[in-house]
């Protein structure tokens, strides 16, 4: 996948995908596939960063936005437009849209079915649908995708993974949570007490999960991972620690990436580290069954 930051003459006669896609959850999923099968090269059309930079908000992701391009190429997207908000937030929808028709000439366009554009937002499905005709495009718009009654979106995904339901965020988004990051020094003490550990930061500006021990995969191999700060070691600065079993290989510098499959409890301050290697034993068989 190639990403750029403006089309270029290569993008005419294409199909368009319009949305921010942050996680890539199942109706994101939906709508690239609309856009793919037209068996035209397709373009994604995003933002580099949240809008919610524009209006002076701290960004909150699901995923780093490298990893959810990731995401996005292994669904066979040929290109990646990174718009500016900032050129785009003020420009009327209709303008906006006959714009959009002049510079790529898509044959199809694929949005969810909430998606808005233009100033105040005035840009919705139904604008979209109504400019077919006058554009000569073939709009797709996905319907509302369901997980047990509720509807997908990139909000309620992080407001499950806020409350340490990963069952029910990886239910949405099609696939394990995973958290990436390149593996740091730590303080040595999991390969002292017998349980040697992988440590990386938690990425920054995403979603984040409760402090806590979780059932884990790296690379396929079974996994028990801790997010905290490890107040039974009067650790001060919170981490991510992952124990693979049986695994003595050198990760450091290397990046991995952690898919996350359920919390298995709080993260607690045991009574000494007898206590807590008993616990880790416990963790670790847990996360083997």
């Amino acid at each position: 996948m190639e990403i750029l930051s403006a089309a270029n003459d290569n993008l005419k006669g294409i199909s368009v995908i319009l949305g921010f896609f942050d996680g890539i959850h199942k109706g994101h999923r939906e709508v690239i596939s609309s856009a793919l099968k037209t068996g035209r090269k397709t373009a994604l059309i995003t933002f580099k960063e949240s809008p919610a930079v524009y209006f002076g908000k701290d960004p909150e992701y699901i995923y780093p936005r490298s990893y959810s391009y990731k995401l996005i190429e292994s669904l066979g997207v040929d290109y990646l437009i990174e718009a500016d908000f900032q050129d785009i937030v003020n420009i009327k929808a209709e303008d906006y849209l006959r714009e959009l028709a002049e510079i790529y000439k898509p044959v199809s366009i694929s949005t969810g079915f909430n998606y808005t554009f233009g100033y105040n937002r005035e840009g919705t499905p139904e604008m979209l649908k109504d400019g077919q005709n006058k554009y000569g495009y073939e709009y797709y718009m996905s319907a509302p995708c369901t997980e047990n009654g509720v509807t997908v979106s990139s909000t309620c995904i992080k407001t499950f993974l806020k409350k340490g339901e990963i069952l029910s965020a990886n239910s949405m988004l099609g696939e394990p949570y995973t958290i990436t990051g390149k593996v740091i020094y730590g303080e040595q003490t999991g390969r002292k007490i017998g349980f040697p550990t992988a440590n990386i930061k938690y990425p920054a500006n995403t979603v984040k999960i409760p402090y806590g021990v979780y059932k884990a995969k790296v690379s396929g191999m079974p996994a028990i991972m801790n997010f905290g700060v490890k107040p039974t070691l009067n650790g001060s600065s919170e981490g991510i620690e992952v124990h693979i079993p049986g695994f003595d290989g050198d990760l450091y510098g290397k990046e991995i990436s952690i898919s996350v499959f359920e919390k298995i409890r709080d993260e607690r301050k045991f009574e000494s580290i007898d206590e807590l290697k008993l616990q880790i034993g416990k963790d670790t068989e847990e996360c083997l069954k």
